[in-house]
């Protein structure tokens, strides 16, 4: 009786563990258990990861989605999901546990959509940056009363105004001339973020991502770059205004994919607040410094939007499915449009890969660099553009591609070393009469 009883309680465990994803919330432990979950259902598309921990220890998982996953495929573009960032506004996450189950699902099952996803494109989930400040929230539960509850991590830190304000150092570039892309962080920045900021600066540094949104709640509308506005304060509040990036079209395109791929969100009339196609620029609506998606266009190459996804912070568990219902396409569809614009390779003479070096759009005010592979991703509305690409050392090279709506074109460098210009011969004026002096040789110069 005792074997069988205890052939119950692994059964019991068991179905624990492998039991679907359902409309409700998860807690740390569940999470940590849902993401393990899809990983045994997927294995082979599939890996959990930790990119750090949290004030209080927690880990910052991320699943990763790839048909090699732990591997970084020449030409396969990296795209990102941040989730739970404020810890009270928990839509985000829930999301991204649901999508991670379909996606999982939906490619065991042969659709082909899913599968031409996974097979050509590495995607990071992060369903929660933010876990200690979400376990506050879910002891609280959907409690209006407590609207900010939970927002902060541990130490009671904003993690969306904690990152290294590089909009300041771009604002002075435009004017002053200036780097436009991979903005130094300064010396002491470490002493400035907390360990979860710290932990995404490592980890955005480390891949090359191209494509990035960041889930939130409180208002539903598709927020672009940039967020912290251009205007001077005025008594001691930063002005709102319009404060477009040089990528401006191309970020609102990317907002209305996602805003009119959802239920409602391209209506407008939403919270209170009306946004027309559902989109808005940051700083035109708030302006916001220390933001993790200027963060991500000014440091790295990654572009990123933040998705404001529900009225309410922390929503009842049975809004949970007509939210994920209202979400499922517009989550698909931003994903994919990673696969636009032009990719390829960076290599010399010899058919090595070139890293860092740096692709340059005529007329557009941001540069990208290819990755630690000589592959380089550049996000491109269609249309007909001079491209050059650069690297120390070696001849520039130019060309003219004309970009379709459809998948993204390749195009390759070939870059050339530099060839030192020779040492003009210095001649010596003749000091005798009639008597030539032979040229002074230059000796060449030690590098």
């Amino acid at each position: 009786m005792s074997g069988l009883l205890s052939v119950f309680f692994h059964l019991l465990l068991l179905f624990k563990l492998v039991a679907p994803v359902t409309f409700r919330h998860h807690r740390y432990d569940d999470l940590v258990r849902t993401l393990y979950k899809v990983h045994n259902e997927c294995p082979y598309i599939t890996r959990v990861y930790s990119i750090g921990r949290s004030v209080k220890g927690r880990h910052l998982y991320v699943l990763e989605f790839s048909d090699y996953p732990g591997i970084h495929e020449p030409l396969e573009p990296e795209v990102k999901y941040v989730g739970n960032m404020h810890g009270n506004e928990v839509l985000g996450r829930e999301l991204l546990l649901q999508l991670a189950e379909f996606l999982c699902e939906e490619f065991r099952n042969g659709n082909q959509r899913i599968v031409r996803l996974v097979e050509g494109t590495r995607v990071h989930i992060m369903p929660s940056m933010n876990p200690d400040g979400y376990e506050v929230a879910a002891a609280q539960g959907a409690d209006i009363s407590g609207y900010l509850v939970g927002r902060n991590n541990a130490n009671g830190v904003d993690l969306n105004r904690n990152f290294p304000d590089l909009n300041t150092y771009v604002y002075y570039n435009e004017k002053h001339g200036g780097p436009n892309h991979h903005l130094p962080l300064p010396d002491n920045w470490k002493s400035q973020v907390e360990p979860e900021t710290e932990a995404v600066i490592h980890w955005i540094r480390s891949f090359n991502f191209v494509l990035s949104a960041n889930l939130h709640g409180g208002a539903v509308v598709a927020n672009y770059p940039y967020d912290k506005s251009l205007e001077h304060r005025v008594r001691g509040v930063r002005r709102t205004a319009n404060t477009p990036t040089p990528d401006d079209k191309l970020f609102q395109k990317l907002a209305k994919v996602y805003s009119y791929a959802h239920g409602w969100m391209h209506q407008g009339w939403n919270c209170g607040d009306y946004f027309p196609d559902g989109i808005t620029n940051g700083a035109s609506w708030y302006s916001l410094s220390k933001g993790m998606q200027d963060f991500n266009y000014l440091h790295t190459n990654c572009f990123e939007i933040t998705l404001e996804l529900s009225c309410d912070k922390f929503p009842r568990q049975e809004e949970l499915q007509r939210e994920w219902l209202g979400n499922r396409e517009a989550l698909i569809q931003f994903l994919e449009q990673v696969h636009q614009g032009i990719k390829g390779m960076v290599l010399d003479e010899n058919y090595n890969n070139l890293a860092e070096a740096v692709i340059s759009v005529s007329g557009i005010n941001h540069d990208v660099t290819s990755g630690d592979h000589g592959d380089y991703f550049r996000l491109l509305l269609p249309g007909t553009y001079t491209v050059t690409a650069t690297a120390p050392g070696f001849d520039p090279e130019t060309v003219t591609v004309t970009v379709g709506p459809g998948e993204p074109k390749q195009v390759n460098f070939h870059l050339k070393r530099s060839i030192p210009q020779a040492t003009p011969t210095r001649r010596v004026p003749n000091p005798g009469h009639g008597r030539r002096v032979l040229p002074k040789k230059v000796q060449p110069r030690v590098s």
